[in-house]
């Protein structure tokens, strides 16, 4: 194992440059010889298995969903982005490297952020040669828009449906491969394990989820993109099945695992209904470039709405609170997602929540002064000197719907509500989670040959990710950085042959895999898997949330060390595992994330300071704000699995150093 990031020598917009022109290669005529097995299709994972394969690798791709096209990737709504200053506001590579890095709270790579940003460009040109419709002006050329953390319109977009239409670029690269033989496709299969051989990662066991059928593959390297882990809350905005279990899976054989405890909360999330809700709906983040966000000035005003005496549109504009527009005003409701909920959290700590739900948790999210200066915009082209209140309106929804259409029918499918009509009722949830598997600068973990793409990696976002940078990072990671780095590792298996599944070490493996699966089949508990998920997510959520102390996160390390021991007591497991059981399915998966969220709750206590997603109550500065410890924290914290009880993880640090910004306190004011 090695834990060296291997960041290049130099100046930083030379260090890929120069990497690339130094590494090594595999000849055109030598990769056919080679196998890659690839771990999650989304956008991170099909454009690296797509890429591979255009370049003359054999590719088995391998998703639990029964289409590539069914993955997570696919919910992402608001944009990408990239530097190309379309809009001539002064973007730059520069600039966009600067706000990712003040974004995630100065707790990222500098050479990773700066590579992320510098092949941004790529992508979009990319992507438009694929046929993904993004939105464009009048004019014809490409539209931006804005995201929060940044002052420039850096975000591509396709509706607000922007992660589906990429994916489906995506997609169509990986099937002509697919077509050609050089990618083969595993459908409806979940990797279980990781197989090592003589030190390196060699294939993986997976699980038929139609037939029950245990498989081995082999391959001369390991790529895992399978996503982040916010299901561990086990409320969401990310999709049911989305789980941790391969990233975890390859901690357990020796990667190291970093920054668990970044998790970002989402602002614009249709609040919780009740108790008996799966997962949660996302709003755009492109919804806070028309909407502004509010609550009632008066907390008798807020109550009256949550009892349903009053209506958003009741309250006067003299009596609503635009917290973010007061508290911040030179970013106003574009502040980053870290910031934007914690002083939603703050608002309805404070009695001011308007959703009548069980803990009163809610803001609004009104477009009724949008509606109103777009309205005025198009009368004024269309040469309607004096328009009426209702043409004003009708004009304004209009443009509002060409913009947003599609999310604003899907709010009032799921509340009943015409967000043109009445605010949107907004709270923040759990999306997007920081922390991941550790690479080095050419996206290997500490396993040899084990590569981590996508979010399921730790390496760019630092401690809060800037909107519309995930699936930068995902297409950035599949399609422009792994196809190079992955070839200086397999340089050395040319002359290697096919890894045979017959070895020892896939026997091993396999029965651990089996012996497992047993276990939870004829556990003989009485209690469902979901009842121990919900357990959990209320513990994650209320201790390892949104705002963390000591106290608390002492208190979960417990919790959940007590929770696991019950499960493996008392968790039912109906059916059999020869065959398609999705209770089993969960049950590793809960399994695995109850693991997990005892690590994120010793991360998060390990780091005595407030950055990004992680907001520890103890460390915060005179106005609220988070408060960074410099001095102590600048490092990035990387756990190595060290047996069953996970409070033995070992800590490692690998220490940030910051050459070409300055460290400061982020201020969006």
């Amino acid at each position: 194992m090695t834990f060296q990031s291997k960041t290049p020598e130099g100046p930083l917009e030379q260090k890929w440059r120069n990497h690339k022109s130094n590494i090594r290669l595999v000849a055109p005529n030598n990769r056919d010889r080679i196998d890659v097995i690839i771990v999650g299709t989304g956008l991170a994972g099909g454009s690296a298995a797509a890429t591979l394969a255009e370049q003359g690798y054999n590719v088995k791709a391998f998703c639990y969903q029964d289409s590539p096209r069914r993955a997570h990737s696919i919910a992402a709504q608001g944009g990408i982005n990239a530097a190309k200053n379309y809009q001539g506001d002064n973007d730059s590579v520069y600039r966009l490297f600067y706000d990712t890095i003040k974004g995630g709270d100065y707790r990222s790579r500098e050479s990773n952020v700066y590579r992320l940003a510098e092949v941004s460009a790529n992508i979009i040109d990319q992507c438009v040669a694929q046929g993904v419709p993004f939105g464009r002006d009048y004019g014809g050329l490409l539209d931006n828009r804005s995201f929060g953390g940044v002052q420039v319109s850096r975000t591509f977009y396709a509706k607000g449906q922007t992660g589906q239409q990429l994916l489906l670029g995506c997609y169509s690269a990986m099937s002509r491969q697919i077509g050609k033989g050089k990618i083969k496709m595993y459908n409806r299969h979940e990797m279980l394990d990781l197989v090592i051989v003589d030190g390196k990662a060699r294939g993986i066991i997976a699980r038929n989820l139609i037939t029950g059928e245990i498989e081995r593959h082999s391959a001369h390297a390991v790529v895992i993109a399978s996503g982040g882990y916010g299901n561990v809350y086990f409320l969401s905005t990310n999709a049911m099945g989305s789980n941790v279990t391969a990233a975890w899976k390859i901690h357990k054989r020796g990667a190291y695992f970093a920054n668990p405890c970044y998790v970002q909360i989402h602002p614009t999330c249709i609040p919780v209904h009740g108790t008996n809700q799966s997962k949660l709906t996302l709003m755009s983040e492109s919804l806070r470039n028309s909407g502004r966000i509010w609550v009632p000035k008066n907390i008798e005003d807020a109550k009256a709405i949550r009892e349903g005496r009053k209506k958003g549109s009741d309250i006067p504009e003299e009596d609503r609170d635009y917290y973010l527009e007061r508290r911040y005003p030179a970013f106003g409701n574009l502040v980053p997602r870290d910031v934007a909920s914690r002083a939603a959290k703050e608002r309805c700590d404070s009695g001011y929540g308007i959703e009548n739900n069980e803990t009163n948790e809610g803001v609004f999210l009104d477009f009724s002064t949008e509606i109103r200066k777009k309205g005025r915009e198009a009368a004024f082209e269309q040469g309607i000197s004096n328009p009426t209140a209702d043409q004003i309106r009708k004009l304004g929804e209009k443009w509002i719907e060409a913009k947003y259409g599609n999310l604003f029918q899907m709010y009032q499918q799921i509340t009943d509500d015409n967000p043109y009509k009445v605010p949107m009722k907004i709270y923040p949830a759990v999306h997007y989670t920081m922390g991941g598997v550790w690479v080095d600068y050419n996206l290997m973990s500490t396993i040899p040959g084990c590569f981590v793409i996508g979010e399921a990696n730790f390496s760019d976002h630092g401690a809060n990710r800037l909107g519309a940078s995930a699936l930068m990072q995902g297409l950035a990671d599949g399609y422009f950085v792994l196809p190079y780095t992955i070839a200086d590792y397999l340089a050395d298996d040319i002359r290697t042959g096919k890894i045979s599944t017959q070895l020892p070490e896939f026997d091993e493996v396999e029965n651990n895999v089996k012996t497992r699966l047993n276990k939870l089949i004829n556990n003989g508990g009485n209690k469902s898997v979901d009842h121990f998920h919900k357990r959990l997510g209320l513990i994650m959520w209320n201790k390892v949330g949104m705002a963390r102390n000591e106290h608390d996160l002492k208190e979960a390390i417990s919790e959940i060390d007590e929770l696991r021991s019950e499960f493996w007591k008392d968790v039912f497991v109906p059916g059999s595992d020869d065959g398609m059981n999705q209770e089993l399915e969960k049950a590793g998966r809960v399994a695995d994330f109850l693991e997990l969220g005892q690590l994120m709750a010793m991360d998060a206590l390990n780091r005595n300071e407030s950055c990004g997603g992680h907001f520890r109550e103890e460390y915060r500065s005179d106005e609220g704000e988070a408060k960074r410890d410099d001095e102590h924290y600048t490092f990035v914290a990387a756990w190595e699995y060290h047996g069953e009880d996970i409070k033995n993880e070992m800590l490692h640090k690998e220490e940030l150093k910051f050459e070409n910004v300055e460290l400061k306190t982020r201020s969006y004011k």
